[in-house]
């Protein structure tokens, strides 16, 4: 039997939305396609899928989850489901030849194959990373804010650069860096996540802080307001067609 993933939030949060969201609640389907569209877009990364390919995937993914909305009989295998349609429609794309799908087809733990859980097991906790460090992100004092997305910069910004633009020797550097670090890791959604990594792979500090920097990169390059990529179809369709 497939195993069910749960949101990082919890089951009981994404069961309410669900329920909510079969009743005709804009609000509720508004959000649940937030929590989960980094989730299609982590998959369609994974497939190399460029801009249009990627919205082509999520417009297909979010209209198939419309058309099956009111038949979700287990609400907690939903990332599940997305993960295996968002694939399915990944590979679509890539082959531009299109799989049936079966009318019918439930959302139910048993129905997704043991990969797509596997997947959006690793795409959620992906997500729940990258959403607590856009939120300790936001959090800092804003030379910390600066320093950190011109140090995760692509390409690299040269030190000497650094120091012009932000008034600061290039010395002093690496420990603002440092001390802008650790007052990430001490907020409480990035805190819990550090001390779970450190107890199953115990960093040094220097290494620690590599570490955090190399993943602040990604969620500053997904979004500085947590929104990993346009999508055009993410409001206003759910609800309507559920009701």
């Amino acid at each position: 039997m497939m195993t069910a993933v749960p949101g990082p939030v919890g089951d009981d949060l994404v069961a309410s939305l669900v329920m909510r969201a079969q009743r005709g609640d804009q609000l509720a389907w508004d959000a649940l396609v937030e929590r989960y569209a980094p989730l299609v877009w982590g998959i369609c990364r994974r497939h190399q899928l460029g801009r249009p390919d990627t919205d082509d995937v999520g417009q297909s993914v979010w209209l198939h989850l419309t058309d099956h909305l009111r038949n979700i009989r287990d609400p907690v295998a939903l990332p599940t489901w997305l993960a295996t349609i968002t694939m399915r429609e990944c590979t679509r794309v890539l082959s531009a030849a299109r799989r049936p799908y079966a009318a019918d087809q439930m959302i139910e733990a048993g129905n997704v194959p043991q990969t797509a859980v596997t997947i959006a097991r690793q795409e959620l906790l992906l997500t729940e990373r990258h959403a607590a460090l856009r939120e300790a992100f936001t959090c800092l004092p804003p030379g910390c804010q600066r320093l950190l997305a011109l140090l995760v910069n692509d390409p690299p910004v040269p030190h000497t650069e650094i120091s012009a633009k932000l008034g600061i020797p290039v010395g002093s550097i690496q420990p603002t860096r440092s001390r802008c670090l650790q007052e990430l890791r001490r907020h409480p959604a990035v805190a819990a996540l550090v001390d779970a990594e450190q107890a199953s792979a115990p960093l040094d500090a220097h290494a620690d802080d590599a570490a955090t920097t190399g993943q602040i990169h990604a969620p500053l390059v997904l979004g500085r307001r947590g929104r990993a990529a346009p999508r055009p179809w993410v409001r206003g369709r759910g609800a309507g067609r559920a009701a």
